[in-house]
């Protein structure tokens, strides 16, 4: 049972008693290769994990419309803080892109799902250059 943290405001501790019950998952929970398709309000990313926080995404117009290996923070309500490499139905998706100084925050998360690996998602491996992006190891200060 999740007892509130005396130093935590009360809208606070109620956001993380509401991001156990909605679900979600922690990325170190998750072997490298596993395939999540994270719908938002406003997207469906396809996030292809290489372990630790890395990840190739894809999914947005703008921002990602191939796979882009990314850095995935955590999730958000909105505010200043973060559930570290955790992705929650009911929060916002933090990530950051070699290519922009501030991270990327989606909309609200409406549903994950694990999804088998396609060659797509083989292949976009494969293709990309971590290493050149920028992004060649998980950030420790997340």
């Amino acid at each position: 049972m999740f007892m509130p943290h005396p130093n935590l405001s009360d809208e606070l501790n109620s956001n993380i008693v509401e991001s156990e019950i909605e679900g979600g998952v922690y990325l170190h929970d998750l072997p490298p290769s596993t395939v999540l398709q994270i719908q938002t309000m406003h997207h469906c990313y396809t996030a292809v994990l290489l372990g630790g926080s890395l990840a190739l995404i894809s999914g947005h117009p703008e921002f990602c419309p191939s796979p882009v290996p990314v850095a995935i923070a955590g999730s958000t309500w909105g505010g200043s803080v973060l559930k570290l490499r955790f992705v929650g139905r009911g929060m916002r998706l933090e990530f950051h892109h070699p290519e922009y100084s501030t991270p990327i925050v989606t909309s609200c998360i409406q549903e994950i799902r694990d999804c088998p690996p396609t060659d797509a998602d083989t292949d976009s491996f494969s293709q990309s250059s971590i290493g050149k992006a920028g992004i060649d190891s998980p950030i420790s200060s997340y």
